[in-house]
């Protein structure tokens, strides 16, 4: 039974959207987790650090050891839990690409994951970052294939040709 569905996508590229409708059209309680959860929690000191997390003007991500450190805790505790009945749906921006993805398979272990692909066209989630006002402009076209490099995945779906609910719709029908 899948205890964790990881949607990976860059900025912008309507993750956040899919998990609304996820939580509206699956069966049971899913919680709804994710990376700008993690950095809402941590402290503003985090950002202006260098060993924390940084925004460039180019809308590049910059991560630090001590941000490492609080994901990895973090990671873990997502984690625990899915281990302890709760089953979770975690927004993710996998900067890393494979990388971030080995971190996750690493804290999940062998808890059953759907991983899913959300890809969206750079100009079109350059656009909806725009239109969003609260993003670094140019963070969308800078993660937009990058998250994917190396990623491995279960299922992907594609928001600049189909709708919130639509993807939902489709991931769902993959949950077990």
């Amino acid at each position: 039974m899948t205890q964790v569905i990881v949607l990976n996508g860059g900025s912008s590229s309507g993750k956040s959207g899919i998990v609304r409708c996820l939580q509206a059209v699956l069966p049971d309680p899913w919680l709804a987790l994710g990376t700008d959860t993690l950095v809402e929690a941590m402290p503003a000191s985090m950002q202006t650090s260098d060993g924390g997390i940084g925004f460039a003007s180019d809308g590049q991500v910059v991560v630090g050891p001590e941000f490492r450190t609080l994901e990895t805790a973090w990671l873990e505790g997502v984690a625990a839990m899915a281990r302890a009945g709760a089953r979770v749906i975690v927004d993710e921006v996998f900067l890393g690409g494979a990388d971030s993805q080995q971190r996750w398979r690493k804290a999940l272990g062998e808890l059953p994951v759907l991983w899913v692909g959300v890809r969206c066209d750079g100009a079109v989630a350059a656009g909806r970052e725009v239109a969003r006002g609260d993003r670094i402009i140019g963070m969308a076209a800078s993660q937009a294939e990058a998250v994917h490099r190396g990623v491995e995945y279960d299922l992907e779906v594609d928001t600049a040709h189909a709708e919130s609910m639509e993807c939902a719709r489709s991931i769902a029908a993959h949950v077990k």
